[in-house]
């Protein structure tokens, strides 16, 4: 099989994603890495000012009111700057529990574009083989599912708004 960008991708030289199964941390950690990877793949880049500023300053009052449990923060896609809002995408992994759930959310919940917030709650045994292996296509087609349920709550939205102005007129 070939990528886009001209070379061969052979699954089996491809080193497999795998995480310690009696570490929370190890799972959320790679689990999250992966949820970046997704989203990256779906034309949203990462909006890393709210990381430096973190950094930068260290103020744990804004990590926990502004970001909570925010993996990732990013732009619109590219083309659709008044038509959307960038995603905050928040997840969590309860200690002593295997339900790992994935929220997204606008980044700018305010914005007349903001779409309403998905989520799932699901096993992350669903998405690990006994040896602790990512089986990534699984978890690809999770994460994508909700995204596309994200986009498609926002044209909804969009159609509402558009039915309710055509009434009002």
């Amino acid at each position: 099989m070939t990528t886009t960008d001209g070379t061969i991708a052979n699954s089996a030289t491809k080193n497999p994603k795998k995480a310690n199964l009696l570490d929370h941390h190890s799972i959320k950690y790679l689990l999250d890495e992966s949820v970046s990877e997704i989203v990256a793949s779906r034309g949203y880049s990462e909006d890393v000012r709210l990381s430096n500023v973190r950094l930068l300053i260290g103020a744990i009052l804004i990590i926990y009111t502004k970001e909570k449990n925010a993996i990732l923060f990013t732009y619109p896609p590219a083309g659709s700057a008044y038509k959307s809002t960038g995603l905050m995408i928040s997840s969590k992994l309860p200690r002593f529990s295997d339900m790992y759930t994935l929220t997204i959310a606008s980044a700018d919940p305010k914005s007349i574009s903001a779409n309403p917030t998905v989520e799932f709650t699901k096993s992350v045994t669903k998405w690990f083989t006994k040896d602790g292996v990512l089986v990534e296509g699984l978890f690809w087609k999770d994460v994508e599912g909700l995204v596309n349920q994200y986009a498609k709550e926002h044209k909804k939205s969009l159609i509402n708004i558009q039915v309710n102005n055509a009434t009002l007129l």
